[in-house]
């Protein structure tokens, strides 16, 4: 953890004072030296177990949520997007830019991506929770450019402890239930002390149809109804008119009338099933030498729920003696793919694909399985990490410790309720309702063409639907030695001794992700493509050193003025035919003056890396799904009406512009007729990189702290940091690749020739096979940097009749900008939502806890405060919703605006003995209802229900209890 200097976030009760620190503390966290009674450099954000208590925290994700400057990341307010585990995105720059530790020590990534997962983090455990933001490569290697968060676990527990908690949302959804078993003990005259912990948790999923503001989808540019194309009544590509859905009657097709409103489907709160063991161990087998070891395991299962699958969308050939084609129907497709009455006649009576009159005609097919019942995916995550070291002192002055570690993790996505792309297409070729042309693997024929949904028979929906598996396995192996203590030599001015570290580190990750033949083909109707195999790993030899010099001590003008520096040159060796290797040198230099005791100034400058994870390597080429509301070549939105413009609607290409569209992929059928991309989701096509090399990043903090005794318990931290990150790995947003085409029409150039569009519609969704989309290319061509500042301040006094605390914590966020090229236009997301932006990073964040701590009560109060947002574009839906978006008809909204929030939580603990404690927590304490702005303003991941469900409460008011009992 980076050299540090921290204080206290959380509050302190008299009554656990053993649990706690004081108030105005200084903690020294993020060095490898490990002197307690050295005061460092770096600003750090503690969080206590006594504040984990009071906020009623289940996961170490509700732990973060709540300090500023952090920003949402994946997790449980996460539906569509989630992977079935929880990530910290430290200052918005991404959650692969972090470090999350357990004890100081890396534990193993959850996916090949390297991140860990926060659901495997034993909460009842911790005693505290470290975050440190700024680089900290020097210290512990790549990634940590942003900092890292180091959660502590009480490794001196004696006695026996049983906690029990209970949450439920006021609508009574979203029952979570928690119980924890903790074990500690010393024997052998203190020479040793075991810990053994033993946890399980469970939580209830929490519907969007549930809440009256997620009811009905709402579009965000039109303020009306919104939902998704492929609906009931199925829709089909007719060139020149194109898609139509099928009328009321089932006797023709008609301009969309019936989007297919999927919120219901979704959830808020994805369910969540968790066993967890931790264990740990020391014992002083000699004089100053001590072993130690710890062990972690974790069982989870993450279930996300999503509106039925489908076929979105891809291309069919159906004949036109399709049992179930209407005459009607029939009509209109050969008069629209230019076959005449006399063929279409014929085709419908040829019934043999040898008849020469046999006719079949190529369309994309919309048609929602609502028969199926909704997609499901049940993540299982099993994780062990296991640690074994030993240290001990050389010299009276000088330690040593020497550690291994090795973890895996594994998790098995079970894809549940989806119709399978293949089926859908043999289930089409048929010319009687009972057998399919091909009948090889039990094909039976499927009515897509009805008004209504069909209520399909047992043998068509074991036909049409499969479950599938997606494996995700990694493992990470490690060892360090070290030395640390000092050199038994103050300069002349200081009374402290030099301090130092030296070692050395090895790392070897290793994953894979395997998937089954039908995720492997993409076959998994709206499963968002494929989901190849991908296998790859890297080693890292290592060695770093840091030095901590007291230069002054005790002296008019300066109290303390020392020195911080470190250093760590890597070697990486990437698994691969071509064996590409590569350097890397991170450095930090810190300092801090305290002139009087009162006041002390700080600062350092760290060069940081971040080296390429797996999935960036060895991801081969794969067309996914990213968000795009707006597609230039379009006329028609995803329902099939026109767009509108200003309220124009809008014409069809001509010109160049009409060129470039012809040479992406559409032609004179479609041209016309073009849909918006399905739901606001558009093809992507994305790959791995082998060329791809280290980020390198510069960052700065500059800071005060002040303690004025003339106003004990008083503790004030401001801090301004400074990340700049270049050869950032990225690929183009959405917006760039739209940009860099549109913004300088030429049907020859390469940024527009990269765009491929869906042969049948003209569109950029539809089949994967087909229809590459938008190419988002990984290269080292970006470069993102931030700068703002943080604030923290402490008080504690006796009022008399009660002990009076104060903690704040706020961020102030100058600048967040991002370029995925020299070429590209800079993007600044602070203070903007759009789908180019992802989860919100707002300007101004604090959260500010008042508690009254009574002789056996404490009552605390928390005020959460975000800033407001705009649209990044201006253009979303400003004025009175329809009666077509239901409870909320009437209401008054502009989509272009969220106005700053501010959440109140309230608490009250009672220690009713010395054993036993009870916790009650009202959380959103006056059901703050969150901002609604559409369901397709910003990314699917995080704009989702209407409103951005990771920043703010959907949930409403909650109720939380909990008891403890201690011995």
């Amino acid at each position: 953890m980076v050299l540090g200097v921290a204080m206290m976030s959380g509050p302190v009760y008299a009554q656990v004072a053993e649990e706690t620190l004081p108030a105005d503390t200084i903690i020294v966290t993020g060095s490898r030296i490990s002197n307690p009674n050295l005061e460092l450099a770096a600003p750090v954000n503690v969080t206590t177990a006594d504040t984990i208590e009071l906020q009623q925290n289940n996961v170490a994700e509700e732990i973060l949520r709540e300090i500023p400057g952090i920003v949402p990341s994946i997790g449980s307010a996460v539906n569509n997007g989630n992977g079935g585990a929880s990530y910290v995105n430290l200052r918005g720059l991404g959650s692969t830019r972090n470090i999350v530790l357990l004890d100081g020590e890396r534990i193993v990534p959850s996916d090949i991506v390297g991140r860990v997962d926060l659901n495997n983090i034993p909460v009842a455990l911790v005693e505290r929770v470290d975050v440190l933001t700024g680089g900290a490569s020097a210290t512990y290697g790549a990634d940590a450019i942003t900092g890292v968060v180091n959660f502590i676990i009480n490794d001196d527990f004696e006695g026996l402890e049983l906690n029990g908690g209970y949450q439920i949302t006021e609508r009574g959804d979203g029952g979570t239930f928690r119980v924890d078993l903790t074990t500690g003990a010393s024997f052998d005259d203190g020479r040793g002390n075991v810990i053994l912990g033993i946890g399980y948790q469970e939580s209830d999923p929490v519907y969007q149809g549930a809440r009256d503001f997620s009811l009905f989808n709402i579009d965000s540019f039109s303020g009306g109804g919104g939902g998704s194309g492929t609906a009931v009544p199925a829709r089909l590509a007719v060139p020149g008119s194109g898609t139509l859905q099928i009328s009321p009657s089932g006797q023709s097709l008609v301009g969309t009338y019936a989007p297919f409103n999927f919120n219901p489907f979704n959830i808020f709160n994805t369910p969540f099933e968790r066993y967890n063991i931790f264990a740990s161990a020391k014992y002083e087998v000699a004089d100053n030498i001590e072993v130690y070891s710890r062990g972690l395991f974790s069982k989870q299962t993450v279930s996300t729920i999503i509106a039925p699958s489908g076929s979105f969308g891809i291309g069919v050939d159906i004949p036109l003696s399709n049992p179930f084609l209407t005459e009607g129907i029939r009509n209109q497709l050969c008069g629209g793919f230019g076959i005449s009455a006399a063929d279409c006649a014929a085709g419908a009576a040829a019934t043999d694909p040898n008849d020469p009159a046999y006719r079949t005609i190529t369309t994309s097919l919309f048609r929602r399985a609502v028969e199926v019942g909704p997609r499901i995916s049940d993540y299982t995550t099993t994780l062990f990490d296991y640690r074994l070291g030993v240290r001990g002192d050389l010299t009276s002055t000088i330690g040593f410790d020497i550690s291994g570690s090795y973890g895996e993790s594994e998790n098995a996505q079970q894809i549940q309720n989806y119709v399978l792309n293949s089926r859908i297409r043999q289930s089409l070729l048929a010319t009687n309702p009972n057998t399919c042309l091909d009948e090889s693997n039990g094909c039976v024929p499927v009515n897509f063409f009805t008004p209504t949904a069909t209520v399909f028979t047992p043998e068509q929906l074991d036909f049409l639907s499969d479950t599938s598996q997606v494996t995700n396995k990694s493992s990470l192996a490690q060892a360090r030695a070290s030395l640390d203590g000092d050199f038994g030599y103050a300069l002349p001015w200081a009374s402290d001794a030099i301090n130092f570290v030296i070692g050395a580190e090895f790392r070897e990750y290793n994953a894979s992700q395997v998937s089954d033949s039908l995720a492997k083909a993409g076959d998994l109707g709206g499963a968002g493509g494929a989901a190849p195999d991908i296998n790859g790993g890297y080693k890292v030899y290592e060695a770093f050193g840091e030095i901590a010099i007291p230069l002054v001590q005790d002296r008019p003008f300066f109290d303390e003025l020392t020195l911080n520096a470190g250093i760590r040159q890597s070697h990486y060796e990437v698994d691969s035919p071509s064996e590409p290797t590569y350097n890397t040198t991170t450095w930090t230099v810190r300092g801090s003056w305290a002139p009087v005791p009162d006041v002390k100034i700080r600062g350092g400058y760290s060069r940081a890396v971040r080296a390429p994870n797996i999935s960036e390597l060895f991801s081969p080429v794969n067309t996914v799904l990213t968000n795009l509301s707006n597609d230039p070549c379009a006329t028609l939105n995803d329902e099939g009406n026109p767009v509108l413009d200003d309220g124009v609607p809008r014409p069809a290409p001509s010109g160049t512009l009409r060129e470039v569209c012809l040479a992406q992929g559409a032609n004179a059928g479609n041209i016309n007729s073009i849909a918006q991309p399905i739901s606001g989701q558009a093809n992507a096509t994305i790959g791995g990189n082998l060329d791809l090399g280290p980020e390198t990043a510069s960052t700065w903090t500059a800071g005060v702290i002040l303690q004025p005794r003339v106003v004990p318990g008083l503790t004030l931290t401001v801090d301004y940091y400074n990340i700049k990150v270049k050869d950032y790995i990225s690929a183009p947003t959405p917006g760039d690749a739209i940009s860099a085409c549109f913004d300088n029409l030429d049907p020859t150039s390469a940024a527009c020739l990269a765009i491929g569009r869906d042969p049948i519609t003209g569109g950029l969704s539809g089949d994967p096979a087909t229809t590459p989309g938008l190419f988002l290319s990984l290269s080292n061509l970006g470069k993102i940097k931030t700068s703002g500042v943080d604030f923290n301040l402490s008080y504690q006094r006796d009022i008399g009749f009660a002990n009076l605390i104060l903690n704040a914590a706020g961020n102030w966020t100058d600048n967040q900008t991002f370029q995925s090229s020299p070429s590209a236009a800079p993007l600044d997301c602070i203070g903007i939502f759009s789908e180019n932006c992802g989860s919100l990073a707002p300007e101004w964040q604090w959260s500010v806890r008042g508690t009254l701590a009574f002789e056996a009560v404490d009552v605390s109060l928390l005020w959460r405060h975000i800033d407001g947002f705009d649209y990044e574009f201006g253009d979303a839906f400003e004025g009175t919703l329809p009666a077509s978006v239901g409870p909320v008809a009437g209401k008054e909204v502009n989509f272009n605006r969220i106005d700053a929030y501010d959440y109140f939580d309230l608490t009250t603990r009672w220690n009713a003995t010395e054993h036993f404690s009870f916790t009650f927590s009202i959380q959103n304490l006056f059901d703050k209802q969150p901002p609604i702005v559409g369901g397709n303003v910003g990314s699917t991941t995080y704009n989702s229900g209407n409103t951005y469900p990771s920043t703010y409460d959907a949930l409403g008011r909650r109720y939380a209890i909990a008891a403890k009992l201690r011995f």
